[in-house]
């Protein structure tokens, strides 16, 4: 029968393995996101890029530019996305519209977005693609001298 020493010992050396697999885990860039199949609700941030999910819309800073896809973004199996939305082309340094149709493109990988928008441009008849960009979850956007809007996240808890 092993001493308690041991069993003692053996004990420590599962929890350590455990500790170091989750640790492991936690610090790769695909975690198991999200649980609902949208976009996880936050803030996205990346170089010259700024993107803010609400229960209601979804807000993306292009630089000076920026768009609206209204609802809750739902990611394909592959974590894919395409939806229709709107885009303002002359945002700043005052907004200049109308703002017009665009198509919002990406991909999410755990806590890394990567977002392409095609702008119809129906002021100048041209399309007009923004990104891609690359956004992380949880990261403040950096825009440089275009300001984010800075829109509240509101979150519907459900029981």
């Amino acid at each position: 029968m092993p001493s308690v020493s041991n069993a003692h010992r053996a004990l420590r050396l599962v929890f350590v393995a455990a500790f170091a697999t989750l640790l492991g885990c936690a610090s790769s860039g695909s975690a198991p996101f999200p649980v609902d199949g949208n976009l996880p609700l936050g803030t996205w941030g990346g170089d010259n890029a700024g993107m803010i999910v609400s229960d209601t819309a979804t807000h993306l800073h292009v630089g000076c530019t920026y768009g609206d896809v209204s609802g809750r973004i739902a990611l394909a199996a592959d974590g894919s996305f395409d939806v229709a939305g709107s885009y303002m082309l002359r945002a700043y340094p005052i907004t200049v519209g109308p703002s017009v149709p665009a198509r919002f493109r990406g991909r999410v990988d755990g806590a890394i977005a990567i977002v392409t928008v095609t702008v119809n441009d129906t002021v100048q008849h041209a399309t007009v693609i923004k990104g891609p960009v690359t956004v992380k979850f949880g990261d403040q956007p950096r825009l440089g001298p275009c300001p984010i809007c800075r829109r509240p996240i509101i979150t519907i808890r459900h029981p």
